[in-house]
């Protein structure tokens, strides 16, 4: 019995030397690297969000029934102030770096600064209460999950109407403009990234940041007559540019990621 045990406690000894030495003439093997994930862009998202604003008008004063100039030099004319957002969109990611899409929105809020005719020293206060905007945006990923873009499209906009009062001493003067809608065209561009970059568990949630600046058509803004609304034969002309920019929350309701091997 003691030479059985003798025997094997041998070959466990070489067994175990064998072993080692094969060990020792192979470097380890490396665990394989975690997979990154690559993120799903394409897919139907909505947005909500709030902001500020100006705009600046070219003005000039022309008579109503010929539109001649009356006053001819024109005045820059501004006005500021803060707005909410809500819009939806879609977006298809096209390969790995790019991302295009379509969207909608609507701005709500008050924009505001003054008109004035410095013929019978007039003004008023008006304001873009509201605007909408449809385009196109195309985008480059900086990061999987961070998109840089720019966009384009077309857009409307609303402005109310003022009480015109005297610039020597605010008192009404009897004549009013009525409100108005402008349309045109904007481009822009915004970051948008998922909140999970942040530490936070937010699958579906995104924050953007974006610019806009938009530029509308002329509009003879007419004088009227307070009660009769009767033409006072004098106009205002207002060429609006409205620049706004906004910080929203977005949330996709595909989003998800993928092993590399997985997509494309």
């Amino acid at each position: 019995m003691k030479k059985v045990l003798l025997a094997l406690t041998a070959v466990a000894a070489m067994t175990g030397s064998a072993v080692a030495a094969d060990l020792g003439a192979r470097p380890y093997a490396k665990a394989p690297a975690p997979v990154a994930p690559v993120y799903n862009w394409t897919g139907f998202y909505i947005f909500g969000g709030a902001g500020g604003g100006l705009w600046a008008a070219d003005t000039t004063t022309q008579v109503t029934a010929t539109g001649a100039c009356i006053l001819c030099t024109n005045q820059r004319q501004g006005g500021s102030g803060w707005y909410g957002t809500v819009g939806a969109g879609y977006d298809w990611q096209v390969n790995p770096t790019w991302v295009v899409g379509v969207f909608g929105d609507g701005q709500f809020g008050s924009i505001k600064g003054t008109i004035q005719d410095q013929g019978p020293f007039w003004a008023g206060d008006i304001k873009m209460e509201s605007a909408w905007a449809a385009g196109v945006r195309v985008g480059l990923l900086v990061a999987p999950n961070v998109l840089s873009y720019v966009n384009a499209g077309y857009s409307g906009s609303d402005w109310s109407g003022t009480t015109l009062v005297s610039t020597f001493n605010g008192a009404p003067v009897g004549t009013h403009t009525d409100g108005f809608t402008r349309h045109g065209w904007f481009v822009g561009g915004g970051v948008e990234n998922n909140l999970n970059i942040f530490g936070i568990s937010a699958p579906g949630w995104f924050m953007k940041t974006e610019y806009r600046s938009a530029f509308y058509d002329r509009k003879a803004i007419n004088e009227l007559v307070d009660g009769t609304n009767a033409f006072v034969g004098r106009d205002i002309t207002f060429k609006p540019w409205v620049q706004t920019i906004s910080t929203s929350l977005v949330y996709r309701f595909n989003w998800s990621g993928a092993p590399v091997s997985a997509r494309y």
